[in-house]
């Protein structure tokens, strides 16, 4: 029975740590780099046809070049609301429309730009590492709960409380690789 407590305590928190790590990556995609991203729309909510949907759902969304982003919706009755949706978004962007595509040109960023948008990044990702602390401690609380009330062992409790500690750095890690990714790439463009 011991085992199996722990097994899923270390499980729940594993889960939680990569779902933080998952929602990382996925805020990482809407970083502005300087470079056009077809990321940075995708997502962006359109009422068309009596509801909210995604650009995605709407249109083809390419990146021809490096700095342009190029919207064509399958229907072109939805390209105003697309061009609205767009600047309601205030993503700094401005569309133009042409009647059958959108195009929007995203300015290389300047360096006092690109160091603003590494500060934020760092302040937002810091919000992720407090998430995988959460998750560790969470376990950990988990952990001497068993302990107490004498489920687990005292030995059992301390390896447990390796094995938490290990993940927390493991997932660390990895979050800050991708924020130094992430880094490299807003800097060196």
């Amino acid at each position: 029975m011991e085992a199996d407590g722990l097994d899923k305590v270390l499980k729940e928190m594993e889960d939680s740590m990569k779902k933080t790590i998952s929602s990382y990556k996925k805020y990482l995609t809407t970083v502005k780099t300087g470079r056009a991203h077809v990321s940075m729309f995708e997502s962006i909510k359109v009422e068309a046809y009596g509801q909210q949907m995604a650009i995605k759902q709407l249109a083809t969304i390419s990146t021809p070049d490096a700095t342009t982003v190029v919207i064509q919706p399958w229907d072109a009755s939805v390209i105003k609301e697309i061009e609205k949706a767009i600047l309601k978004a205030n993503i700094g962007f401005t569309p133009q429309n042409d009647g059958k595509t959108i195009k929007i040109n995203i300015p290389p960023m300047t360096e006092e730009d690109r160091k603003k948008v590494v500060k934020l990044l760092k302040q937002e990702t810091e919000n992720y590492k407090i998430a995988l602390r959460n998750a560790r401690k969470k376990a950990l609380k988990v952990v001497k709960d068993l302990e107490k009330d004498k489920i687990i062992s005292e030995d059992e409790s301390k390896k447990a409380e390796k094995e938490v500690k290990k993940k927390l750095d493991d997932y660390s890690k990895k979050i800050e690789e991708l924020l130094q990714e992430k880094e490299k790439e807003i800097i060196n463009i």
